[in-house]
């Protein structure tokens, strides 16, 4: 069974500090601190440092709950980039048969609003790992607005 999210948060930033955000991993690490922690490969502190083509996987990235478990991974796979706007990730999953993550920033007088989109279907645990990751995602929310506004 597919599920689907959908957080909003607004924000007191300009968009391109919003983008740096997004694409840095001392951002994403920030927003997923502590529950998970994402490797990445030595040398690439943003998504920008890795070349893209749309559909090819930039790197297998290992998951770890609480920042040493590990316990899932992510081919990360971005289908799409909008340079300063946002994307779209695909990416395959140990624990996912598919997953889908867009992540929009829209601009407007107060700052901008970032706004990330989910579908998914897990391979085991739906309804346990659908309350798993509404709640891990309000929680990057909350992360956000602490960070940046």
């Amino acid at each position: 069974m597919k599920y689907s999210l959908e957080f909003t948060s607004q924000l007191k930033v300009l968009s391109v500090e919003a983008w740096e955000w997004i694409t840095s991993f001392d951002g994403i690490s920030r927003e997923m601190k502590p529950y998970m922690r994402m490797s990445k490969p030595s040398g690439v502190n943003s998504l920008q440092d890795v070349p893209f083509e749309p559909g090819k996987r930039l790197f297998r990235s290992w998951i770890y709950l609480y920042g040493f478990i590990p316990f899932d991974f992510s081919d990360l796979t971005l289908i799409r980039v909008d340079d300063g706007l946002g994307f779209v990730e695909e990416s395959n999953m140990g624990s996912m048969r598919f997953w889908h993550h867009e992540r929009r920033i829209i601009p407007n007088i107060e700052g901008c609003i970032i706004v990330d989109s989910l579908e998914f279907e897990p391979r085991f645990f739906g309804a346990l790992t659908y309350r798993i990751i509404r709640y891990f995602f309000k929680h990057r929310h909350r992360q956000l607005r602490r960070y940046l506004g």
